[in-house]
């Protein structure tokens, strides 16, 4: 099987020879593996990791996102981000709040709302057959499209977000109503000019926490299930499959994403008994295709090599014939141990253990250190 047999195979729960894989590190993470294996960039880790999936991106010829003497750097939304350093690493917050302070419409600048035409899609089928011809599984999108609480709070702050979304505030609605405009407009005409080559979009967002959801059933029905519903019609009419990041217990929404169309739940996040794998596939495994749910939290990040081989090999057997795509719980964090890493991927059967000449020739691919910046807009 080549991966994307291997992917679609656990998609339609039709058997595989091995549990697909999809990797996610912060850079400092895929730096590591890097420097372990005496690779030079990213094409070249999710080789040696075996991650089946590929990405395909449009080309952004929008206004030019500028770069200010603090070192700020300006997002789709005017908004601008900063390094925040920590130990062992560093990760990109935001630092000026173009919304924050606005109350009504009539303040509200419109002007840097961007459109699906800041892109150019023209390239996007000539990608699209390349991975398909080099046998992955074609993704577009990322977790920060869509993506209503947390990407717009970048933009105007968390706690107004939760805020807005109790009051209706009609600033923070059209917002929301734009950045679904962009995203949908974005990901059809992708998927136009894929012609049937994508196989899975992605979108994402933060509706739970560590152990509970962050907003209600009403609130959710309001603002949100209308928009999720549409768009994944739109996904599946073009014969791709809808993929949906969500950090946190997310449990008490699965039932009504099931009901709007969502086919990937992308990342588990086994943080309560709840959250288990095992119980969400009894309870949901029928209707959803998991993604992750290697706790970068516990098992990966504080467990022993021998809990990560339990962790996996109890995912194999439970989703022997399908149903799950193997990875982490969310990006592998700094501090994380290489040999925990190691054992993720080996033991799920896809790590490169010899690494020869046809992997260190590729030299495509983004360096490890660099940030995917449409995660954050």
């Amino acid at each position: 099987m080549n991966s994307r047999q291997r992917v679609l195979g656990a998609f339609n729960r039709t058997g595989y020879d091995r549990i697909p894989v999809k990797h996610e590190g912060t850079p400092e993470i895929n730096q590591m593996i890097m420097d372990h294996f005496g690779l030079n960039n990213m094409e070249q880790v999710l080789r040696v990791v075996g991650d089946d999936f590929r990405y395909v991106e449009p080309i952004y010829i929008g206004p030019e996102l500028r770069k200010f003497p603090d070192g700020s750097i300006e997002g789709y939304w005017g908004e601008r981000y900063k390094y925040a350093e920590f130990e062992g690493g560093k990760y990109l917050e935001a630092c000026y709040l173009p919304f924050a302070n606005i109350n009504s419409l009539t303040k509200l600048d419109r002007s840097h709302f961007p459109t699906a035409g800041w892109f150019d899609y023209s390239t996007i089928k000539q990608q699209c057959q390349k991975i398909t011809d080099q046998g992955y599984a074609v993704c577009f999108g990322t977790a920060g499209d869509m993506d209503f609480i947390n990407s717009i709070a970048r933009a105007r702050g968390t706690e107004q977000v939760l805020i807005d979304l109790i009051t209706n505030d009609p600033v923070y609605l059209e917002i929301m109503d734009a950045r679904f405009r962009f995203y949908y407009d974005m990901h059809e005409m992708a998927l136009q000019n894929a012609e049937g080559l994508i196989d899975f979009t992605h979108i994402g967002e933060d509706l739970g926490t560590q152990n509970s959801q962050v907003i209600d059933f009403e609130t959710f029905d309001i603002h949100f299930a209308p928009k999720f519903k549409k768009y994944f019609q739109m996904v599946h009419k073009y014969g791709a499959r809808s993929m949906m990041h969500m950090c946190g217990c997310v449990r008490a929404f699965l039932p009504r994403l099931i009901d709007l169309g969502l086919d990937v739940y992308d990342v588990v996040q086994p943080t309560i008994p709840e959250m288990d794998i095992a119980v969400l596939k009894k309870d949901f495994g029928d209707k959803l295709i998991f993604c992750g749910s290697v706790c970068v939290q516990s098992t990966l990040a504080f467990g022993s090599v021998d809990d990560v081989v339990k962790e996996v090999t109890r995912r194999e057997r439970l989703f022997s014939d399908g149903g799950l795509f193997l990875g982490p719980s969310h990006a592998i964090q700094v501090g994380t141990p290489i040999e925990n890493i190691i054992a993720l991927y080996k033991t799920a059967g896809s790590l490169t253990e010899i690494i020869d000449e046809s992997i260190l020739s590729i030299t495509e691919g983004k360096d490890a250190g660099e940030i995917n910046m449409s995660k954050l807009f």
